[in-house]
């Protein structure tokens, strides 16, 4: 037997220590959310909110594909798409734009709404909730929506924020018995983590007085000063933030105009591929990987509309592919016609990227020689992205099937590995 310096008894007693850190880091980083993680999410005003606004930004998205893109070719000279590229995702834009536009909507109450006094909004918070249930009941609700409330900046606005969501879920719950599921609040603005815990504390309060399941109202925290990076004290702020949600945070969202205002940039220089917003989504990847938290883009404010159609989709296809770059796999959209642009950038990664993931995930299962030796991590990150496709219709089975050998049921077990 080799012989050994140190006692048995020694060196228990000091790793005996980091059993507490193993559990920490276990309730910290559980890993990847097993949930779906929509493509977008649409920002509607509560007051243009009706049972029609599903149904509404799915035609207006298709009309718009089929007047200003009816060919594949259209998406080889507006997106730059390379031919097989464009005949592949043109049809699957297309049926998903008839089958499934929308897949996460938020009716706001903040910034797109505004402050049209507390009778309106009384009435608004009310009237929309009664729309929910009416798609809950006609089946047409998207798979993930719900409020965006206004923020805590200052005492009149939180008050206003909490009624909002109190006469919302009030109503709701009387009309439908029950949270719908993908439900999901959307928190703005958050510069100090006091806030996001007396925001947990109210919903509390709120699952107590309604008889809803502990924990079933979750949020987002929107990423939108430069507070929300670095707080007044000079600490790394949305670890705090992720904290203080106490299990309840869902995801964070970026907001592309007030925090590019925040940091003091003018307007021409206020946009999604600056660096300074590369700064921020960086941090907000650090903060929340192994957290199960998803991380959203904010929005681009030109729009494919008049005579700019070709503009604002060339706009927006550009900068959803850098956001897919950045590993950012969702981002706002706010016209319906964006949509169009949304789901071609998407399934363009997808298929750009396909042949060699396939490839290197074929390797991976089969251990067979390779010219990249990949870790369990990225083969956890090829999978995730065929089960990405998956779920929102860049592929289905029988491509993935024959792209990587793996039937559907393996390529989602590697990806939650």
């Amino acid at each position: 037997m080799a012989r050994t310096s140190l006692e048995s008894a020694e060196i228990a007693k000091r790793l005996a220590r980091l059993s507490a850190v193993d559990e920490h880091i276990a309730r910290t980083y559980p890993g990847a959310s097993a949930a779906r993680q929509p493509v977008h999410t649409c920002y509607v005003p509560a007051n243009k909110v009706d049972a029609e606004t599903v149904r509404q930004w799915g035609r207006e998205a298709l009309a718009a594909f089929d007047r200003d893109a009816p060919r594949p070719e259209d998406f080889v000279e507006i997106l730059g798409l390379r031919d097989q590229i464009a005949r592949a995702v043109h049809p699957r834009v297309r049926a998903k734009l008839q089958n499934s536009p929308v897949e996460d909507l938020r009716i706001d109450f903040e910034d797109g709404y505004g402050r049209p006094g507390d009778d309106v909004e009384d009435a608004d918070a009310e009237r929309t909730a009664g729309v929910v249930a009416e798609w809950l009941r006609d089946g047409v609700e998207p798979a993930n929506f719900g409020l965006r409330v206004k923020s805590f900046d200052t005492p009149e606005l939180r008050a206003r924020s909490v009624r909002t969501l109190d006469v919302f879920l009030t109503a709701l719950l009387q009309q439908w018995g029950s949270l719908p599921a993908g439900f999901v609040l959307t928190f703005p603005k958050v510069v100090d983590a006091a806030q996001v815990e007396v925001f947990v504390e109210l919903l509390e309060l709120f699952e107590q007085q309604l008889g809803m399941p502990e924990k079933s109202l979750r949020f987002e925290i929107q990423v939108e000063t430069t507070q929300s990076i670095v707080d007044s004290h000079g600490r790394f702020a949305l670890p705090l933030f992720l904290r203080a949600g106490g299990g309840r945070v869902t995801g964070l969202h970026f907001g592309t105009y007030d925090y590019t205002a925040s940091c003091g940039l003018t307007a021409a220089h206020q946009h999604l591929a600056h660096r300074a917003c590369d700064f921020a989504r960086h941090a907000m990847q650090v903060s929340a990987a192994g957290t199960g938290v998803f991380l959203s883009d904010g929005s681009t404010n030109v729009l494919p509309v008049g005579d700019q159609v070709h503009h604002g989709w060339r706009t927006h296809y550009g900068l959803t592919r850098r956001s897919l770059e950045h590993g950012f796999y969702q981002g706002w959209d706010l016209h319906p016609a964006q949509l169009v642009t949304r789901y071609a950038a998407v399934f363009a990664a997808f298929r750009d990227s396909a042949p060699a993931e396939a490839a290197r995930l074929s390797a991976y299962v089969s251990a067979s020689g390779s010219a990249v030796l990949d870790e369990p991590a990225t083969a956890r990150a090829l999978a995730a992205s065929f089960v990405r496709a998956l779920d929102n219709g860049a592929t289905d089975a029988d491509e993935v099937k024959e792209m990587t050998g793996l039937a559907e049921p393996e390529i989602r077990k590697l990806g939650r590995l």
